[in-house]
């Protein structure tokens, strides 16, 4: 039987995503759109700039799109909400629909770092959805919260993963090179970006610093403690890119290895915490390694996987950091946002979460 799912905040780059992914898929059934007062009334087609590579699915050109409203939600027997709101309006709505018995799967920046709230970048962290008994009990919920990460974190967080389980790693170092859609529809104008790039991002750099650390920390007896022997000191930039975030990582290893023991590692890791459990949005090879010198590029490598892998390129031995330094590229409103709210999804669905 399809859960039955929602989404909030339907008509941003982030809904557009999840509608996207969601109107075809074997395990939900996309049941209700919600978005703010100004949109809401009218048919999704209608209301919403589709701003995506593929056409808007057919099947959600005339779906009506409501003010969101909690008491619908239980109306029409909702299991899961994903929401892609505004993180105020995150943090006050997302714990009453999680009273109300459903699983919110969320992409807004709230609550993301609380001891109780998974953080997860399932073929990483999946065993971490075991706090979701502790939020439970603690908080009273019969439904649940699971937060998405930032869209930078997810994509370096999957390549340091291989590196931390064979060789150990100390210092990360990432500088990045973020596309526009990372900012929202209308979040950069033109005059801004053209023939320029933008050398900070608000608050960017401190969650890929604390939520790397999260996401490779340890369910430990009523909280995930952050793993504090990695430390993550980052450099964020916007670039006049479409889609795909690049970053380029410096990381210390604790073991002296080749940079083809490294390229092994990355390509070989298929991510254990959620191997055989055959779900749909997960990507054969979660890292996909190229040997060109010239690869990554968003444009040639950002729908790799169908957006859920990340490509790294550029693999090279860091003198500095006794270590390796390489470029990663993920698309960031796939399997930064929306391709891995899904994933989590159904991770939370084999478990017996959702």
């Amino acid at each position: 039987m399809k859960r039955r799912v929602a989404v909030l905040g339907a008509t941003g780059i982030v809904g557009q995503r999840f509608v996207q992914l969601l109107a075809d898929h074997p395990w939900f059934e996309l049941e209700l759109l919600m978005a703010s007062e100004r949109s809401a009334g009218r048919k999704y087609v209608e209301a919403v700039h589709w701003v995506l590579e593929k056409p808007m699915p057919k099947k959600v050109y005339d779906m009506q799109l409501y003010p969101i409203d909690l008491n619908m939600l239980g109306k029409e027997r909702i299991d899961i909400v994903f929401t892609a709101l505004p993180s105020d309006a995150a943090k006050e709505l997302e714990p009453q629909i999680a009273k109300k018995g459903i699983v919110v799967v969320s992409n807004a920046s709230s609550m993301r770092l609380e001891p109780d709230i998974p953080l997860l970048n399932p073929e990483v962290n999946a065993d971490h959805v075991e706090i979701i008994e502790v939020q439970r009990r603690v908080r009273g919920w019969s439904g649940a919260i699971a937060k998405v990460p930032n869209c930078t974190t997810a994509i370096v967080s999957l390549t340091l993963k291989p590196l931390l389980d064979e060789f150990g790693i100390g210092k990360v170092v990432v500088s990045t090179m973020q596309a526009l859609s990372g900012a929202g529809l209308t979040g950069v104008p033109s005059m801004f970006i053209l023939d320029n790039l933008i050398p900070y991002i608000e608050g960017e750099e401190d969650k890929v610093e604390t939520e790397s650390r999260k996401i490779l920390g340890f369910v430990k007896g009523n909280a995930i403690e952050f793993n504090n022997s990695v430390d993550v000191t980052a450099s964020c930039h916007r670039v006049m890119v479409l889609e795909g975030h690049t970053a380029a990582v410096f990381v210390e290893l604790k073991k002296k290895v080749s940079i083809d023991e490294v390229a092994k590692a990355m390509e070989e890791f298929r991510g254990n915490k959620i191997r055989g459990l055959d779900l749909p949005t997960a990507p054969p090879k979660p890292i996909v390694v190229r040997k060109e010198v010239d690869r990554p590029q968003p444009r040639l490598d950002r729908m790799e996987g169908n957006g859920m892998s990340v490509v790294v390129g550029r693999i090279r031995e860091d003198r500095v950091l006794n270590g390796v330094k390489y470029v990663v590229l993920g698309h960031n409103t796939i399997r930064g946002a929306a391709g891995n709210g899904v994933l989590i999804a159904e991770l939370l669905v084999k478990k017996g979460y959702a």
